[in-house]
This record gives structure tokens, sequence and C-alpha cells, in this order.
């Protein structure tokens, strides 16, 4: 069998970077309690590694305690809860991505000039959430074609991208996007790893028989990949880790193509690759 890997498969810079910081504070041998505000990035792995190692996961600042370190997520966090943080007596670790923190001073910056803040991706999501809460929570987020026509016409209006959605999405309702504002000064926020990392997928996924997406199941990068590999290759799955790997659907495949969200870590990928690699040598 022959098996391809995806150009930038796995980890993105901004969750590499935040890794390295979580692990570096677990290493450091001090004697603070270290709290991660929400999962520091979407791969339960990872996030129960760190939980193990002494770094709490927390949903609310109250449950905080004084003189502690406070781990800031890769999504980010709004600008309430970040001036809620400075007032306690904690240490604050800022391990949000340079990209989405790069979004964040867009709209703050066009929020304070009077524009209506426009935000492409999924409400959902932490990273807009975050991003939201730059603007006083007063961003209109923008899913579909349908929340573009339900929109007001606004006299001036900015617009950016949640950092993962995919360039088609951002396309397509920027077009319409131009006729619902008088002035329209548009971002493509885009992390350029995520179009790499989709680009690769989707051609790789156009080459295999079978194409495995590998991450965590609430992470939007992840699953995006995996709508791109399905236009093209109907036999596509996602799985969290190799655990999850029937090897009797490998049966008569030829060519499996892998690739990973982006807070996939790289052993992660060969544990993949090593299950279908034995378990072919095992026929």
């Amino acid at each position: 069998m022959k098996i391809l890997i995806a150009d930038n498969a796995g980890f993105c810079f901004g969750v590499k970077r935040a890794v390295k910081m979580a692990y570096d504070q677990v290493n450091n041998g001090d004697d603070f309690k270290t709290y991660a505000y929400g999962e520091l990035i979407h791969n339960p792995q990872v996030v129960k590694d760190l939980e193990n190692k002494g770094i709490k996961t927390i949903e609310h600042i109250d449950e905080l305690d004084e003189n502690s370190k406070i781990l800031i997520r890769t999504h980010g966090i709004p600008e309430k809860i970040y001036e809620e943080l400075k007032k306690k007596k904690v240490e604050i670790i800022d391990m949000t991505c340079p990209f989405v923190k790069r979004v964040q001073k867009i709209v703050n910056g066009y929020y304070k000039k009077g524009y209506s803040i426009v935000i492409i991706g999924d409400r959902n999501h932490p990273e807009v959430v975050g991003v939201n809460g730059w603007c006083n929570n007063s961003a209109y987020v923008i899913q579909s074609i349908d929340d573009v026509n339900s929109l007001p016409f606004l006299d001036k209006a900015c617009v950016v991208a949640q950092t993962t959605i995919t360039q088609k999405m951002w396309e397509d309702i920027l077009a319409l996007l131009r006729l619902k504002a008088k002035e329209l000064i548009s971002y493509n926020t885009i992390c350029d790893a995520t179009n790499k990392r989709q680009s690769s997928a989707e051609k790789i996924s156009k080459e295999v028989d079978m194409m495995i997406v590998i991450g965590g199941k609430n992470s939007s990068n992840t699953q995006k990949l995996k709508k791109i590999c399905e236009k093209n290759c109907d036999k596509t799955i996602q799985i969290e880790n190799a655990d999850e790997i029937d090897l009797i659907i490998l049966k008569d495949v030829e060519t499996v193509g892998i690739t990973a969200g982006a807070s996939t870590p790289d052993y992660l990928i060969q544990e993949v690759v090593d299950k279908i690699t034995s378990g072919r040598k095992g026929e």
C-alpha cells in the first residue's frame, strides 16, 4: 500500500508555540498553580497530558487561586476577560496565536473608529467569541449566504475572517457583503498555514482511494479538512488517534492519504502510519 502524507499536516506555528510554552511552564520547577483558560488547543491527547502534568483547564476566571498562573489559549479571549484577569493577583501567560492577535487588533481599532464589524466564521468557535469581545460583542458574525441576506445595510464596515475558514467561504461571502455596505474595508485574515494545509489536503485527496484526517472532534480546521477531502474522495474518515482505525476498512485500498489538523502533534500522525504499515505486514 502506498501512503501519501499531505504537506503542512499537523501543528501550525501558533499551536507549536503554545504547546512549547505550556510544557516550559510544566518544566520550570516553580510551585505556582497553573491554569489554562479553556482548552489550550483542540487536541484531547495534548490537553490531557498537560492536565496530568499539573495544568488544570478552567472555564471561568473565578476558579482561579491567587498567586497562580493563567495560560491564555491559542484562540484568544475577549478584552473584558483579559482586563478582569489583570486585576487579579495572577501571572498572565498569553499564548494567543499571533495571527489571531492581529485579528483582535484590527477589530478593536476599527470598532473605535466607528465601523461596524463583520466576522466571517463560526459564531460559537472560541476564536470568534474572543475576537468579538474586542468590539464589545457587537460584531455581525456571518456563517452563510442566508446570514448575509439578513444583514441591514451598513454605512461603513470592516470585515475579517476566522483564521481557519476556507478561502472559498471568504470569497463567496465577501462578494455579497460588498452589496451590503456603503464603505467596506476587508482584511483576509485566514492564516497562511490554513491555506497551505487545505490546498495540500485537496491535492492528495484527488490521488488516493481513501483519505484519513487526524484531529480533535471539536477542531474547526480539522472538520474543514474533512469536508474538503470528501469532495474528492468518498472514502474519507476523521479520527483522533490510531486506536480509532479499523484496519478492515483498508481492505482493497491501494493508496491512502493522510492529513491532520493544526492541533495534531507529529507523533499521532506517525502512530497512524505505523498502524497502517504494521497491519499490512500482518495480512
